[in-house]
């Protein structure tokens, strides 16, 4: 049984009454507090969490089991991308550059001409006309830092999501596949006012504590601390440690997959949950990073 299977290969353990969670003392900084946390509990190392080599797309899938195939971070550049074999698709976000109704309908396209039984998507912070908030406060500015969303009236993005009518669309909202109960949020730390950007600490634990507990799947675009979040160039982590806490002491889910980070692109576990930064374009927006599959036993 290869690591990748046996991480997987037990169910939840069962949580020990109602977990809290609460906004960690270095969630402002990142950085620290994977370093505290690796040195006072070894929390990133060995035995606690193991590097995973991804799944051949030849690998037969196990009888009983479900293939998830991860995409993240297309942009849309979709079109040299090899699709393998799979029964679910999870794409979580920046499918487009700036979220325009040009590039929704594009990508809709591509995802209709996949032959996948299920395709679930998130948002990015690309995705701007997908953040209501974040289009009202665009269209009031006197300067615009993007001028072709600027342009947009608001009845052009009014009702995005519809766009996406060759997939199920998540925005703190769940659904469920084939037994798996998979849930969806597109937030991240503030980086430079992208769309769905929000403030470290109480801001994003709020939405985080929307995730239920008994989910199988963690769909978000961005990383948890830790885990596949470092960014070589500026010598940071950048990963949410709200998420980190929610992941690893509330919601436990089987595969948390997400993206956003482009240098991160790889998988890992903690034995309990599987990461997957799937993340498609690399950090100089070339999409060859290829999809990443992984197997789960039905429920």
């Amino acid at each position: 049984m290869t690591l990748h299977s046996r991480a997987m290969a037990h169910r939840n353990p069962p949580s020990q009454g109602k977990v809290t969670v609460t906004v960690d003392e270095y969630s402002s900084n990142p950085t620290q507090a994977f370093t505290h946390y690796n040195i006072n509990q070894s929390r990133f190392q060995p035995p606690h969490v193991h590097m995973v080599e991804p799944i051949p797309y030849d690998a037969p899938k196990p009888s009983g089991h479900t293939r998830f195939v991860c995409v993240s971070d297309t942009h849309s550049r979709t079109d040299g991308i090899q699709m393998p074999y799979g029964d679910v698709l999870l794409h979580t976000g920046d499918f487009t550059e700036l979220g325009l109704p040009s590039e929704v309908k594009k990508f809709n396209d591509w995802l209709g001409s996949l032959p996948y039984e299920f395709k679930v998507v998130i948002a990015g912070n690309h995705e701007l006309t997908f953040d209501k908030d974040f289009m009202a406060e665009l269209v009031k500015q006197d300067y615009y830092r993007f001028p072709s969303v600027s342009k947009l009236r608001p009845e052009d993005f009014d009702d995005v999501q519809a766009l996406l009518s060759n997939c199920t669309y998540l925005q703190d909202s769940e659904v469920t596949v084939k037994g798996f109960r998979i849930y969806g949020a597109p937030w991240t730390p503030w980086f430079n006012g992208w769309g769905f950007n929000l403030p470290r600490g109480q801001s994003l634990l709020d939405k985080w504590n929307q995730v239920p507990e008994g989910i199988d799947v963690l769909m978000t675009h961005g990383p948890p601390l830790g885990f596949r979040d470092w960014v070589p160039k500026d010598l940071q982590r950048v990963g949410c440690v709200e998420l980190l806490n929610t992941v690893q002491q509330r919601v436990r889910p089987k595969l948390h997959a997400f993206g956003g980070i482009h240098e991160g692109y790889g998988i890992m576990t903690d034995g309990c949950t599987t990461f997957i930064n799937s993340s498609t374009c690399t950090a100089s927006f070339q999409p060859t990073n290829p999809p990443i599959v992984f197997d789960l036993p039905n429920p």
